[in-house]
């Protein structure tokens, strides 16, 4: 995997993974690429600078990267809590009636509006086929709900 930084029309700046470059190409080709702050399908990936890894003097072995490891692992928790956040207080929860609610807006039948739920596999996949733009992010418990 590799992480390219991206950027919508609106300055938006966010990451994305990819398998690798053409990967990464390849989507874009295909307008699939949007940026999660305002919706825009205008995206392209940012310069950025490149690391370049020394060699570890035998009895530092480990330590910078576990230090490494931890911020990258402690950022990550980080962004995943925001983007629950986000999501929590900007989209509506529809529960278990996303896949009906979302077809019923790509066929113009009710207003557009953010939501969130939950599908089963063949909802997903009705919405697949259907054309239906979908994103699927995990549900973060937060520390103080029961986590049995």
């Amino acid at each position: 995997m590799i992480v390219f930084d991206l950027e919508c029309i609106n300055g938006h700046v966010f990451e994305g993974w990819f398998d690798d470059r053409d990967d990464l190409n390849r989507q874009q080709e295909q307008g699939l690429l949007q940026c999660p702050v305002c919706d825009s399908f205008s995206v392209s990936p940012k310069l950025s600078a490149v690391a370049i890894r020394k060699s570890a003097s035998p009895n530092s072995a480990g330590s910078g990267q576990e230090m490494a490891s931890q911020a990258q692992l402690d950022a990550m928790a980080e962004f995943a809590e925001k983007m629950s956040r986000y999501v929590e207080n900007n989209y509506e929860n529809v529960g278990s009636s996303f896949a009906k609610e979302a077809l019923e807006m790509h066929y113009g039948a009710k207003e557009f509006k953010q939501i969130r739920g939950t599908t089963t596999k063949e909802e997903e996949k009705t919405l697949e086929k259907e054309g239906v733009p979908v994103l699927k992010i995990p549900d973060f418990k937060k520390d103080n709900e029961d986590l049995n």
